[in-house]
């Protein structure tokens, strides 16, 4: 967008003036080998990302959790199946990801350990931005230690601009930046427009969950020039996704800056698992695009999709990028092994939506997404709930407040390329007491486009 390209050029050019402009500057490695090896569908290892053992003791404190029981030990098997995690595609117990982690360990160490900006970027960084650029359709790629650290750059580089361009002094209201963001954001969101608005950089609004017409109202009502949008893509508690195509058409008519969080939807969605932007075909209208590595990629860190001059005004603006070790080596290795491995393995994507209209079918839910939510309301009834699919076999992790709001909580679901059909089955089988044809229970499942 024209308005906001200016408005980074002006903030690079004060940048540049008062010499505080920053670059990294990789640290040459040698390249990794010939491409991982892959393979034509599920293996042996991929049951270790679903398979877990949990330790006796915690095993009987959570069953004992709620206060409920007779006191004495039950015998529950300390082997569960994992149906709470984030690893959608199953590929951090692959092969190439482990030997790819191993290699650069035995070559470099752990790398050398600084920050990006004075000695932590190496070649193998470098690689994984861009990468994770052309993944994303975008000009540049800025990795990050986490995402959570990711968000809270991109937050602050914004309320920088107010800063930078008013001149050493505080910015009047009608120059700050005007921030609209979703009321189920996740807390690295909330917790960057937080920050800077008690800077005084911006004025935020929070719209309620994913309803464009009270956005519309909002952006309407605002006289404030400089506007931001900024959403989750798959929300990670209640499973649906964010109205992009509705929020495109607004970006048109009121000129904001259009930022999503694509950390549930990154190689989980799209044909090429660009993310729920490739899904919807709108990939050209999202500004910036903050995504993890510890999800769907099955490793570790965060990133930062957008424009080269937007990576220049956030790695020299971005507090929590600036002041933070970069990545160790062997992390990357891994990272960039699980991008080439999410391109050929495209049969993991296939496994993943097969499996959550397996589970529809199963329950009769109205069920689109890999993340489930079903709503249970007190946490006594959690707890409870969390017990029975322990003494089932499975983890599934009761969510209550603060992750949730009171009388809100749940049991949260997530499907893998690495579960069976049998598992979903047998799931679904434990879950049958908490499924509204049961009992009155409401559940809360939100349809989205596949």
């Amino acid at each position: 967008m024209a308005q906001w390209d200016a408005l980074v050029d002006a903030a690079l050019a004060r940048l540049a003036s008062r010499s505080l402009l920053r670059a990294t500057r990789p640290i040459a490695l040698a390249p990794p080998p010939a491409p991982p090896e892959t393979f034509p569908g599920p293996g042996p290892w991929d049951r270790a990302a679903v398979e877990i053992r949990l330790d006796r003791a915690t095993l009987h404190q959570w069953l004992a959790e709620g206060g409920e029981g007779s006191g004495q030990e039950e015998k529950v098997d300390e082997k569960l199946i994992l149906f709470s995690g984030n690893d959608y595609m199953g590929l951090s117990s692959h092969p190439a990801i482990r030997h790819a982690a191993v290699k650069a360990a035995e070559e470099y160490g752990m790398g050398p350990r600084g920050s990006a900006l004075i000695c932590g970027y190496t070649t193998y960084h470098k690689m994984v931005e861009e990468s994770l650029a052309e993944l994303k359709k975008k000009e540049d790629c800025l990795l990050c230690p986490t995402g959570f650290s990711a968000n809270m750059a991109v937050m602050t580089a914004l309320g920088n601009i107010s800063s930078l361009l008013a001149a050493g002094r505080k910015p009047a209201e009608d120059e700050r930046i005007a921030i609209f963001s979703d009321a189920l954001n996740h807390a690295s969101i909330i917790d960057g427009i937080r920050l800077v608005e008690r800077q005084q950089e911006v004025v935020s609004f929070v719209y309620k969950h994913c309803d464009m017409s009270h956005l519309e109202l909002l952006l309407s009502s605002c006289s404030m020039e400089k506007k931001v949008v900024v959403t989750d893509s798959l929300f990670s508690m209640d499973g649906d996704f964010a109205p992009l195509p509705e929020l495109v058409k607004l970006r048109r008519k009121y000129g904001f800056l259009l930022v999503i969080d694509d950390a549930h939807g990154t190689l989980v969605c799209g044909e090429n698992g660009g993310g729920a932007p490739e899904l919807f075909e709108c990939e050209n209208e999202i500004d910036i695009s903050v995504g993890t590595l510890s999800k769907a990629v099955g490793c570790q860190g965060g990133f930062i999709a957008c424009s080269t001059r937007w990576k220049r005004l956030i790695q020299s603006r971005g507090r929590s990028f600036i002041f933070s070790t970069a990545l160790p080596v062997p992390i990357v290795a891994s990272v960039y092994a699980a991008l080439y491995v999410s391109r050929e393995e495209r049969w993991r994507r296939s496994v993943i939506w097969r499996h959550v209209q397996y589970f529809a079918s199963l329950t009769k839910l109205n069920i689109t997404s890999p993340i489930i939510s079903i709503v249970v309301g007190s946490e006594k009834a959690a707890l409870r709930a969390g017990r029975d699919m322990l003494r089932s076999g499975f983890h599934v992790t009761p969510i209550r407040p603060p992750t949730v709001p009171p009388n809100s909580c749940r049991l949260r679901i997530t499907l893998s390329a690495s579960h069976s059909s049998d598992d979903i089955k047998r799931l679904v089988d434990a879950l049958t007491p908490w499924l509204p044809h049961k009992h009155d229970i409401q559940i809360y499942v939100v349809a989205s486009k596949l």
